[in-house]
């Protein structure tokens, strides 16, 4: 009898990973970006052409890596991140399973330039079309860039699917101020076809906000914070007078890391339910922090799903939280 099944070959198995991990060019950006935080950089700097799919080139001053890592992070399930099931329970970073990399080489035309602090020269990795790898050594600053050129180019079917540059640029714009807002502490900068269209310097969180949204914001949004040994939350919640008609305006953050979870927008909802007329929503941007083993972020791959442990209790607190603020702000003008 001949033998139905066999093992995918390598490239194979990559370009399948690659449709979960990486469906869009802001897939990459997120990743990218989130790589660049986990190691500790102060400086990011995004670049994209011709919306992603021509170039997408993330550059940060983190700490790079030796050669020996540097050739390594582009297999599959290579990761720094964790190295034991118990790790994976208490998932302290952003990025984790060692997937992203090894996924976005196999469908682009990848360059890796990477040098850590103590070393003389950097390492730079380049994989071509036919996924042949090259290695050399070659001075560059310390940190990691990574360049991701001709996205899709070996899956026409993926890249035929990606909506008009607009579109697409629209979604990278959105994930990378989701990203600068968790981070007011790292400088990012944002370059479209060689123009820079974001310059965030590094400060608090309201100095982001600023940058992010609005110089007044502050007069639009009241403060949040509630700290206990269980679960904390804080940010920023929209006066009842800047209720928004557009739904986009809504960014939850657990542990830093942006999340959708209806439980707690249904929450913010419900503590807004007498000030909001229909088809109002509430601007708001929370962090909530809460110990890692009490979560799973390990729902689907691009990591925006949660499960907490006790719904109910998360519901219960950030309703009244959110109650707490709305009642101590005056809505009754004097």
């Amino acid at each position: 009898m001949s033998q139905k099944i066999k093992i995918l070959p390598e490239n194979l198995a990559n370009k399948i990973a690659a449709g979960e991990v990486v469906n869009r060019p802001e897939s990459v950006v997120k990743e990218l970006l989130e790589n660049s935080i986990d190691a500790g950089a102060h400086n990011i700097d995004v670049i994209v052409k011709n919306a992603g799919k021509n170039l997408i080139q993330v550059v940060d001053d983190g700490d790079g890596m030796n050669e020996d890592d540097a050739l390594l992070c582009i297999q599959r399930h290579a990761t720094s991140k964790i190295s034991s099931v118990e790790d994976l329970e208490a998932i302290n970073t952003f990025g984790f399973r060692g997937e992203a990399l090894a996924s976005i080489a196999s469908v682009s035309v990848f360059e890796l330039k990477t040098k850590q602090k103590n070393e003389e020269v950097g390492t730079i990795i380049r994989i071509s079309e036919d996924g042949q790898i090259a290695k050399e050594k070659d001075a560059c600053p310390k940190g990691t860039s990574i360049a991701v050129k001709n996205l899709f180019y070996n899956v026409p079917a993926r890249r035929n699917f990606l909506k008009s540059n607009a579109t697409e640029l629209k979604h990278i714009l959105e994930t990378f101020k989701r990203v600068a807002l968790s981070h007011p502490e790292i400088s990012f900068k944002f370059f479209n076809d060689d123009d820079i269209v974001f310059d965030y310097s590094a400060g608090t969180i309201e100095d982001r906000m600023k940058q992010v949204f609005a110089d007044n914001i502050q007069d639009a949004i009241l403060d949040v914070k509630e700290i206990t040994d269980y679960i904390s939350l804080n940010g920023f919640i929209a006066k009842p007078a800047y209720l928004r008609k557009s739904k986009g305006e809504q960014y939850l953050y657990l542990n830093k890391r942006y999340v959708n979870n209806r439980v707690v927008s249904h929450a913010v909802f419900s503590a807004y339910e007498n000030i909001l007329d229909k088809g109002d929503y509430p601007f708001y941007v929370l962090f909530l922090s809460i110990d890692p083993r009490k979560v799973d972020v390990n729902v689907h791959p691009a990591k925006l799903e949660v499960k907490f442990d006790d719904e109910k209790e998360i519901y219960t607190f950030v309703q009244a939280v959110i109650k707490k603020t709305l009642g101590s702000f005056d809505l009754v003008p004097s």
